[in-house]
């Protein structure tokens, strides 16, 4: 890789300066020098040789404001916000208009959590900087910290006005765009851009994901073909490009995109699931099989991978195999409603009946409320001859769904079943209220009570009613 100028004296600095370290040979290096050294040991975590660095700049350059910043800023890094402080009131005394003072002063009031100052500090800093660019940066996220969008939006727009090229910015103009839920202006503004850097691949990536997110998948993918047109080597435009082909049906373009990024690095277990859910898509099975296959074998630990293959031998009706995959899926992620429910479902098909109450009742324990689910572990319940436990379900069903007729004729059915007459009556004629026509539930599920004469009464005395 080339670099510029710059970037070799910065290297040749350091290796000057890690050389004088092993020789113990004192060295002179300019000012800028060890700042460049110094700042390059803190942003690499490297303290205790940023402070070595420090101390031997200060001894060389004592009167350095640009070093006494740098000596603020570790200090700031080691949170001596004090000592930090009276160093930059010193300094702010010799030298008021130096914008890094301001900066730096903005970074302690941020770090104490008063934002509001800091932002009032950066505003200063602006009067006398050169760097508007940086200083937008910095006030915007500090709106960021108040969770002011709107402004911190602006303040990243400023940003990239300065410097177009600042693609930290750009996300961040995107997230609060998205964030205040204004994708469709997100667009525009990203139109506005294009206009200026059009050869921005980020751009261009951004703008696919707001109109992939918008549901506009023509115009997605012609975003994402653009980034991958200015780099041909951006992965995550492929794999998006991918997915909004998959949502139109254009499921040979889609496995084409997304062998794009198995051929630009290693293979992810996230492009082999979906070129395996395209060619099902396309009824290819045995492809299909294949992908979900390696899928797992590329990441055993991804369990939707494991369900994907579940899915695939549900709709071959091949549920023994459905079982033992869907088992693979739990026990990965045991707190999955969805898979207990598919668990659940299958083991029912397979004349399970115990697995497949179990598998319902982890379904509602982990947060599966749908009616079916309740209805479906309630009529395990009551063919299990658990009639208390079907009612004591069927009450707290009735808390999510209070007007429900599926929930009311079975209530019925089991108080009659438990000789609680009454009960029975009451919920009858909730049932019957409902909806008259689905009487017929009594029918099918309690055949003994339907039998009986005083519910056949009713029912009689509801429909006479409706005539």
């Amino acid at each position: 890789m080339h670099l510029s100028s710059e970037e070799e004296e910065n290297s040749l600095s350091l290796k000057r300066f890690e050389s004088m370290l092993k020789t113990n040979k004192v060295l002179f290096f300019d000012s800028e020098e060890f700042e460049e050294i110094v700042l390059h040991y803190l942003d690499t975590g490297k303290t205790s040789l940023a402070k070595k660095a420090l101390k031997l700049a200060l001894e060389q350059h004592p009167k350095s404001t640009g070093l006494r910043l740098v000596q603020v800023e570790m200090l700031v890094y080691e949170d001596k916000l004090d000592q930090a402080e009276k160093l930059l009131n010193e300094l702010y005394a010799i030298e008021p208009h130096n914008e890094e003072i301001y900066i730096q002063k903005a970074n302690i009031y941020s770090k104490r959590d008063n934002h509001e100052k800091a932002v009032e500090l950066l505003r200063i800093a602006l009067q006398y900087t050169d760097d508007y660019a940086d200083v937008y940066n910095l006030i915007g996220m500090e709106y960021l910290f108040m969770d002011n969008l709107e402004l911190a939006k602006e303040s990243f727009i400023k940003c990239l006005e300065e410097d177009i090229e600042d693609q930290t910015a750009l996300y961040n103009v995107v997230y609060c765009f998205e964030f205040l839920d204004q994708n469709a202006e997100a667009i525009e503004y990203l139109k506005t851009y294009i206009e200026r850097n059009p050869y921005s691949e980020i751009a261009w990536h951004q703008s696919g994901r707001l109109y992939y997110g918008l549901k506009d998948y023509e115009n997605a993918i012609t975003a994402f073909e653009y980034a991958t047109y200015i780099d041909e080597t951006f992965i995550g435009a492929f794999m998006e490009k991918g997915k909004a082909l998959e949502r139109l049906k254009r499921y040979e373009e889609a496995i084409e995109s997304y062998n794009r990024t198995m051929e630009l690095d290693e293979p992810t277990s996230y492009a082999l699931l979906r070129i395996g859910k395209c060619y099902e898509k396309l009824g290819n099975k045995v492809l299909a099989l294949k992908f979900f296959n390696r899928t797992v074998h590329e990441d055993p630990l991804l369990d939707k991978g494991w369900i994907a293959i579940t899915d695939f031998y549900v709709r071959q009706k091949n549920f023994q195999k459905a079982l033992f995959y869907v088992n693979k899926a739990i026990a990965i992620d045991n707190e999955n409603r969805l898979y207990w429910k598919r668990y659940a479902t299958i083991s029912k098909t397979l004349n399970l009946y115990e697995e497949a109450e179990y598998g319902y009742r982890k379904a509602v324990e982990f947060g599966d409320y749908e009616l079916d689910t309740w209805i479906f572990w309630v009529d395990l319940l009551q063919y299990l001859g658990e009639f208390d436990s079907a009612v004591q379900t069927l009450l707290q069903a009735s808390e999510y769904f209070p007007e429900q007729f599926e929930v009311e004729y079975r209530l019925a059915g089991l108080h009659f079943m438990l000789h609680e007459i009454e009960k029975g009556i009451f919920h009858l004629c909730n049932g019957l209220r409902l909806s008259l026509e689905n009487h017929t539930i009594i029918e099918e599920l309690f055949p003994a009570v339907w039998e009986r004469k005083d519910v056949q009464a009713y029912i009689a005395k509801q429909k006479k009613k409706k005539n």
